[in-house]
């Protein structure tokens, strides 16, 4: 690429009925002028696209982390998600299991309280069986006895 200073130093041929050198010059530091412009802002321009990218690399890594990051949170939200439910529905099996034994016990003790009435429903009739077979026996020695009298 051509340099302000080739343009600076560039000299030419004099020739027989050429161009006014004078003219030549000062078009030639303006030209001068211009290209050094140019070529600052270029220099500039170069190093703000330097910067730029630099930048946006450093948002890639950024983007890339926060995605990753994201995936992990997600991961961990599903996971979290997903053993609550097991414990869940470990709890509602564990409360079934605990209610059906409740019922069980609470069969048990009927099936138990009711052949236990129907025990003593046996008992006091057999009771009742022999206290008037009692009765009745000392009934009839009683009359057997005021008999004699």
């Amino acid at each position: 690429m051509l340099t302000p200073m080739d343009i600076r130093n560039k000299e030419f041929k004099k020739a027989f009925r050429g161009y006014n050198e004078d003219e030549v010059d000062e078009f030639l530091d303006k030209v001068i002028a211009d290209y050094e412009r140019i070529y600052r802002e270029n220099g500039e321009l170069k190093e703000r696209i330097a910067i730029d990218k630099e930048r946006i690399e450093g948002y890639s890594s950024m983007e890339k982390s926060l995605q990753s990051t994201l995936l992990i949170a997600q991961t961990t939200a599903e996971d979290i998600v997903s053993n609550a439910r097991k414990k869940a529905d470990m709890i509602i099996k564990e409360a079934e299991e605990q209610a059906q034994k409740i019922i069980e016990d609470a069969n048990s003790s009927v099936i138990k309280v009711n052949r236990d009435f129907e025990e003593l429903k046996k008992e006091v009739q057999v009771f009742k069986t022999r206290f008037k077979t009692l009765l009745e026996s000392e009934l009839e020695a009683l009359n057997v006895t005021l008999k004699d009298i």
